[in-house]
């Protein structure tokens, strides 16, 4: 299994790539017994991997509940201004 030592990689990663990374962990774990060694390292990188996956979740609902209100006010406008953009 081939996974870097770097816990500060995981920023690097796209969150789907983190995701697949930390499944593949939680499969390892589930499919073999594990030395000692191997085992903290991966639960290491587990906890990185889950760490940034939080926060990139974290700041993607911030970032929806911010953009949200806006979006409701412009289709407001839009709705009072009667403007339609089906008008071909």
């Amino acid at each position: 299994m081939a996974t870097t030592k770097d816990p500060a990689a995981v920023e690097t990663l796209t969150y789907t790539d983190a995701s697949r990374e930390l499944d593949t962990i939680v499969e390892f774990f589930e499919q073999r017994e594990v030395d000692v060694d191997v085992l903290v390292g991966q639960l290491e990188r587990a906890t990185a991997l889950i760490d940034e996956l939080d926060k990139r979740l974290r700041q993607t609902s911030a970032q929806v509940e911010e953009l949200v209100p806006r979006l409701d006010a412009l289709a407001g406008e839009v709705e009072a201004n009667g403007v339609d953009n089906n008008d071909g």
